[in-house]
């Protein structure tokens, strides 16, 4: 048996956040400088409402960024070996749960709609788990190929 046979499948799915901290910066600054200069603009020529709207919008964009980089500490981990495949989720908050089943009864059910996968749920008697709900479908199903093999592998090692 080789080494890569004898080590348990393990991956940890994050969520993909295109914009890194420098630019979610770069951008919140440009943001607030074109929103508080058409707020000082409003203001000098007597139009005061507008300027309120104006760092509304400041404030929108900042809580929706904050709000999504929140949800971008959620990850999910999945390990599997011959005797069990085990599933973690962390939440945004850090709330862990974790959900077992055995390598001998989990299924793996993909979900395809046209070409794309929609769905990735493991299961077995009657409970089901859905992961990778954060991924986009091209990485869904990536992670189901490997995901399968790593099942079948695993079995075959019990």
């Amino acid at each position: 048996m080789s080494i890569a046979e004898a080590e348990p499948f393990h991956a940890v799915l994050f969520p993909h956040r295109s914009l890194t901290r420098r630019g979610y910066l770069v951008l919140m600054a440009v943001v607030a400088g074109a929103m508080g200069f058409a707020a000082l603009r409003t203001w000098a020529i007597g139009a005061w409402p507008v300027s309120l709207f104006a760092v509304a919008d400041i404030l929108l964009v900042w809580g929706a960024f904050k709000l999504s980089y929140r949800s971008g500490r959620q990850f999910e981990e999945i390990t599997v070996t011959p005797s069990e495949v085990l599933i973690r989720k962390v939440s945004p908050a850090g709330r862990v749960r974790e959900h077992r089943f055995q390598t001998a009864w989990a299924r793996l059910a993909v979900v395809r709609r046209d070409e794309d996968v929609v769905n990735l749920e493991i299961g077995s008697h009657g409970r089901a788990v859905v992961i990778g709900a954060f991924l986009n479908p091209a990485d869904r199903a990536s992670f189901a190929s490997a995901l399968s093999d790593a099942i079948s592998r695993s079995r075959g090692r019990g």
